[in-house]
This record gives structure tokens, sequence and C-alpha cells, in this order.
């Protein structure tokens, strides 16, 4: 089962080095980890996709959490949550392809953000599975470089109803 992991770890040298080395010993598969700032000073959020049972994740929470720097982890796929990545495709396009390509990109909400004599750069943001669909639409016409940040994450605001 897939599993998103927010992480929240101290701003310092090597964290990032250390929660992969983890794990990596364990042999856990990362499939995608970003790290950035947070709301909070001196605090990373880590977003991790891996894959496991309950089980297996709950030994993952438990290693992370005897890390020094690890102050917070949270399994965001049990709880509603908002996933993007963002996707920078570089497409083999001549002048004749562009408005064609163009279309292709619209309905994706993605935007031609770079352009060369043959080719040009596509920036797209969503799901997965979204990206994934725009990719296969993009390669018939020549997909020359494909960069992805790998998923982030954070849990959507809880909802209260009132009668």
């Amino acid at each position: 089962m897939r599993h998103v992991l927010s992480v929240m770890v101290n701003d310092q040298p090597r964290v990032l080095a250390r929660v992969a080395n983890l794990l990596g010993r364990r042999t856990f598969n990362i499939e995608s980890i970003s790290v950035g700032e947070s709301e909070e000073a001196g605090l990373s959020r880590m977003v991790i996709v891996t894959r496991g049972d309950e089980q297996t994740m709950e030994q993952i929470s438990k290693q992370l959490h005897k890390l020094v720097d690890v102050i917070k982890v949270q399994d965001l796929s049990s709880h509603p949550a908002v996933e993007r990545e963002l996707l920078l495709v570089k497409v083999e396009a001549g002048p004749s392809e562009r408005t064609e390509i163009g279309g292709i990109v619209e309905p994706f909400r993605a935007a031609v953000v770079d352009v060369g004599p043959h080719s040009l750069m596509v920036q797209a943001t969503g799901e997965r599975s979204k990206l994934n669909a725009l990719l296969q639409l993009l390669h018939p016409y020549g997909v020359k470089e494909v960069a992805r940040t790998g998923v982030t994450a954070l849990s959507r605001s809880a909802v209260k109803v009132t009668n």
C-alpha cells in the first residue's frame, strides 16, 4: 500500500541523509522525497512516499521518531490530503507542432515556459496520475528531458458540520 509521510525535522545539515539512510538500511524504497521550509522557523517538512503494510509503516514511524532531529511524523494516507508534484518536460517541437502541443497542454492547465528553435518546455503541476497522462500524450512528439519534484503534500483542513 502507498503511504505519504509528512515529517517535520530540524533544519540542520545531514538530516535528510540520516532519514534516507535509516529507511535504506531497513530496505524501504523511497519512491519520492521532497524537503523544504515549513511554516515554523528552524523546521523543514519532508514529504516521503513509500510502500508498505500498516505494521511496516508503524515501524518506519517508530524508527523516524528515534532520530533526534525528527519532531513529528504524520501518515497523510490515513487523512484527507492534498498532493501535488511539479513536472518540467522538454519536447521536440518545430514551429509546425507548437500549436498542436499547446492544445494538448491547455486542458492540463500546464504552461509553455520556454521555447527554443526545435523544442519547447512545458511546466505542469498536479497529482502524479495527471502528470503521467500528460507525459503519455507528449511522448509521440519526442520527449527530450523530464524533471519531477516528487510529491509534496499537506493534510486537508477539517470541516465541521453543524446542524
